[in-house]
């Protein structure tokens, strides 16, 4: 095993995965940490944990628990994946996990690298911009779980990290790397530091992984997954998994602007659509029974079930209760899902992170083979207990408009 992974949510580690397969190295993801006897047959582990959400001690805690199996299972390298918008408030958990991880593996320093260009984060001057739009300008500072606060990264990370950060913007490319790292080091009088450098194109992925690719510990985005492959493999091999002809059972929870137009693609196109009232399934109008109807009229046709909506209507629905409307979203599409399944649906497609965990849970698979990506950071997933089975997980900032019609050709 070359990398051993561990990703604060379900999407970000099929993310990261996908990164690597395209660069070569065979990959397997594990949703926690795997009861296994014997090692994965892969060169890339990932395991997703829930961490992004979690209060700080239990994040630490199970994060230290993954590293520890990942160390066990003979990993070289580890990667702690993030999201690519450091969607994190002061009492976030991405500060905590490094800092502990770095003083579990006993490493001097790291990198701090969120950007993942291809999607429109970049990091410049050692701020977060997503689409040319600093971090807590965008429509990300409305997220309703993690708002974004701030696009600096040393001041998020001075808020949630007990080691210094230093932005290294200029110095990067230069041949006196190293002295520069020496006097940071002398500098801080810190046994442990980060460093933030910049990442504003694509090309400069190699420039990074020339500099920082042998890192024993790196955390960012899933950046820089695909050059750290290629610099080990350089010819990717095919998956060798077909695609499925069933009907798929597509589940949209994720309120973000680029899963809304996705949505408004999807239903102009002709696809079938039906909207989850979060209020009418609090108030016993709604239920999952009713919903299942819907579908199973017609099982030969995918469709769409979404309760993606505006973010002045998710706060309006939060007044009910933000944990409240969550959980009883996450159940229902989780019970959908296990029902489409069960009914012979093997195309099983979800946008948005915690609705992607909450259904990955419910199906309970333990471990995913990692197939071809649909858009950048979005890979088909085929279980590796029941191969018949296409999952697509994507985070809610993920894919183009089409990205449900390119998800349905692909599967």
């Amino acid at each position: 095993m070359r990398f051993g992974v561990i990703a604060d949510d379900f999407t970000g580690a099929s993310d990261i995965a996908s990164f690597f397969v395209k660069g070569g190295l065979s990959t397997v993801l594990y949703t926690g940490i795997p009861k296994i006897d014997e090692a994965p047959k892969a060169e890339v582990c990932v395991i997703a944990l829930k961490t992004r959400t979690q209060n700080p001690k239990d994040a630490v805690k199970d994060s230290l628990e993954a590293i520890a199996w990942l160390k066990e299972q003979g990993a070289q390298q580890f990667y702690i994946k993030y999201c690519s918008t450091f969607d994190s408030t002061p009492e976030g958990n991405i500060g905590p996990i490094c800092d502990a991880v770095m003083e579990e593996l006993d490493v001097p320093y790291t990198i701090l690298c969120p950007a993942l260009p291809v999607n429109g984060r970049i990091v410049k001057e050692g701020c977060l911009y997503v689409n040319g739009v600093p971090l807590d300008k965008s429509p990300m500072k409305d997220h309703p779980l993690t708002p974004m606060w701030d696009c600096d990264l040393v001041h998020l990370m001075d808020a949630q990290s007990k080691f210094p950060s230093v932005k290294m913007s200029d110095t990067l490319y230069k041949e006196e790397v190293n002295e520069e790292i020496t006097r940071i080091a002398a500098q801080n009088k810190q046994s442990h530091f980060y460093i933030i450098p910049d990442y504003e194109k694509e090309e400069d992925a190699e420039k990074l992984v020339q500099v920082f690719g042998g890192l024993k510990l790196i955390t960012g985005g899933s950046g820089l997954a695909y050059p750290l492959a290629k610099m080990y493999k350089e010819n990717a091999e095919a998956n060798g998994f077909e695609r499925s002809d069933s009907p798929a059972l597509l589940l949209a929870g994720s309120c973000s602007e680029a899963t809304r137009n996705q949505i408004t693609e999807y239903q102009r196109s002709g696809g079938k659509a039906y909207f989850m009232d979060p209020l009418k399934l609090i108030s016993g109008e709604e239920s999952v029974e009713k919903i299942w109807d819907v579908i199973s009229q017609n099982k030969e046709e995918s469709i769409l079930v979404y309760s993606s909506d505006t973010p002045e209507k998710v706060r309006d629905i939060q007044q009910q209760g933000k944990e409240e409307v969550a959980g009883r979203l996450e159940k229902a599409t989780a019970d959908l899902a296990e029902l489409a399944v069960q009914a012979g649906f093997h195309r099983i497609i979800v946008a948005g992170g915690e609705t992607s965990g909450a259904v990955a849970k419910r199906l309970g698979y333990k471990g995913y083979h990692i197939g071809d990506s649909i858009s950048p950071g979005v890979p088909v997933m085929i279980p590796i207990e029941d191969k018949r089975i296409r999952m697509v997980f994507k985070s809610g900032n993920f894919g183009q408009s089409d990205f449900f019609l390119q998800a349905l050709s692909l599967t």
